[in-house]
């Protein structure tokens, strides 16, 4: 059994193997395998079920809610929880592995969100998360990781492999209406679905902002705890909202600027560049 960790440290270095960057530069996404250790998520993971409980978004009962509602409880921004929680999102071991996928100098934060899918939880729909977000750079990542081991019964994530590369596939944002789209067009193109569980609590997998995926529906009585952040290429700017999502996301999580400036409000912090190792 690991040795409990009484205030982990997410700023040391993680050495990446070039194969899982290989992975991540062909297919769009990839697995990083104990990215964190058990005993480093069994100590932040209180202060995150905490903040995901107070800070998130829809309350009504699950059988209440639609499709987007019933897959997962939602709550971002947790950072500004606690400082355990703001260590852990602004980490720079987790940061240094999203910049060297990415092959970028430094990225900064986008937002932090908690996900967690419930005992009876829905499907996530198909869908890109790039739609949301108005940058001028497709060089945009999530890391994905579960608090909790999960096993393959309960299940991660599924990806289109290759689909980073073509870009917005469609203005729909994640629902009913995603769904149908995407079901139809990996259908017809035929595309290769690929998954990386099952997961210890630490690993992680990292995908492209327009990397197409989905999750299946939780059947067992197990909370599939999980906590995401969002990085994209220091020297990004803000486009045009030209879509309402991207518009309250211009809003939420780049602190109201406007297009054509670069994102780099007070929200979006420089959380690791090649200077800091300096």
């Amino acid at each position: 059994m690991e040795d409990a960790v009484s205030e982990p440290n997410f700023d040391d270095r993680f050495v990446l193997s070039p194969d899982v960057g290989d992975y991540f530069r062909r297919h769009g996404h990839c697995v990083v395998r104990g990215l964190a250790t058990s005993a480093e998520v069994a100590t932040v993971r209180p202060s995150i079920d905490e903040a995901t409980q107070a800070r998130r978004w829809d309350r009504r009962p699950l059988e209440e809610r639609d499709t987007y509602g019933r897959a997962f409880v939602q709550a971002g921004g947790i950072l500004q929880h606690d400082d355990v929680t703001r260590r852990f999102v602004l980490g720079r071991r987790f940061a240094r592995v999203a910049a060297e996928l990415l092959g970028v100098e430094g990225v900064r934060l986008y937002h932090d969100q908690a996900l967690y899918k419930e005992p009876g939880g829905g499907y996530t729909p198909w869908h890109q998360d790039q739609v949301y977000w108005p940058l001028d750079t497709n060089r945009t990542v999530t890391m994905w990781m579960p608090l909790v081991d999960v096993p393959r019964e309960i299940g991660g994530m599924t990806f289109a492999d290759g689909t980073h590369e073509m870009g917005n596939l469609s203005e729909e944002t994640i629902g009913d209406a995603s769904q149908r789209f995407f079901e139809t067009l990996i259908r017809e193109r035929d595309w290769n679905l690929s998954t990386h569980g099952p997961f210890t609590a630490g690993d992680a997998t990292f995908h492209t902002g327009w990397t197409l995926h989905s999750a299946p529906a939780n059947g067992t009585e197990t909370m599939r705890s999980v906590m995401t952040v969002i990085y994209f290429a220091d020297g990004a700017r803000i486009t045009a909202s030209e879509h309402p999502a991207r518009e309250l996301d211009r809003v939420l999580w780049l602190g109201g600027l406007e297009p054509g400036r670069p994102a780099t409000s007070d929200v979006n912090p420089l959380v690791w560049h090649r200077s800091f190792d300096d």
